[in-house]
């Protein structure tokens, strides 16, 4: 079974900057790591690989820098990984991130399983999952939180909603974003991290996929950031204090009364 989880490498701060000309974001200096998200749908695409056989490859777009993600998650135990490098790339949002993903998954070829994280904790769209499954012509899964069964051709997945979840079965290949819930990533073993120190992963240039000038990065964006900041923190909040629920709830419903919200 061939599976290949995309990635993303992250700003480890809330203190994200844009730039004002081009609205993309200012890396050089800013601390990273490997979405969190990502991290469960690597854990889960190594479970499935243990279970079946076959091979786990990251997939991955950005900047040169994000090699050094790409050698944390092969240290975990990932086979290989791939990297879409180029500078017309950068300024993409999730239409274009997730069509240059597609273009690299094409030229991967003849995957079984795609995951994903459920989103990217700097953007928190939860876009680039379905995005690619369209892109793809392939069957989505999303938000799931345990996969029940695998086979060829087929796959078996429990998934969370707003009602609590329920049981979906697709066919194979297809697309799969996870949530935290789905597991516990495990940490890199002495034997990952040997193979990790000195893995270089291949780039792909937008040339290398044959992508679409115009559909990739700013030029291909529909959407762009004008403005991003940290909001200002708020005041401190004020203690209600009695001797039982009962004495709480009234000194509760007094305070709102005095507040105006309601009458």
């Amino acid at each position: 079974m061939k599976i290949v989880v995309c990635v993303k490498q992250v700003p480890d701060t809330t203190n994200v900057r844009i730039n004002e000309k081009t609205g993309t974001m200012e890396r050089e200096g800013v601390p990273t790591m490997v979405n969190p998200y990502d991290l469960y749908a690597v854990e889960e695409a190594l479970k499935v690989k243990e279970q079946h056989g076959g091979e786990v490859m990251v997939l991955s777009m950005g900047p040169p820098q994000v090699q050094d993600a790409l050698r944390e998650v092969v240290s975990m135990g990932v086979d290989d990984a791939r990297l879409l490098s180029d500078r017309a790339f950068a300024g993409a949002d999730t239409l274009a991130t997730s069509y240059t993903l597609a273009r690299g998954l094409t030229r991967i070829g003849d995957c079984d399983l795609i995951f994903c994280g459920k989103q990217a904790v700097d953007g928190d769209t939860a876009q680039v999952g379905p995005e690619l499954a369209e892109h793809l012509g392939l069957p989505f899964i999303g938000f799931v939180r345990k996969i029940r069964e695998v086979r060829p051709g087929y796959i078996c997945a429990e998934r969370m909603t707003d009602e609590g979840g329920d049981v979906v079965e697709s066919s194979l290949p297809a697309v799969v974003s996870v949530v935290k819930e789905i597991n516990e990533p495990r940490l890199p073993s002495l034997r990952g991290k040997m193979k990790a120190r000195n893995f270089e992963a291949e780039t792909w240039s937008a040339d290398d996929v044959e992508a679409d000038a115009d559909r990739i990065g700013l030029k291909g964006s529909p959407t762009w950031v004008t403005r991003s900041f940290t909001p200002e923190p708020r005041g401190g909040g004020e203690m209600i204090e009695g001797e039982d629920s009962a004495e709480l709830a009234a000194r509760l419903a007094e305070k709102i009364r005095e507040l105006g919200v309601c009458s």
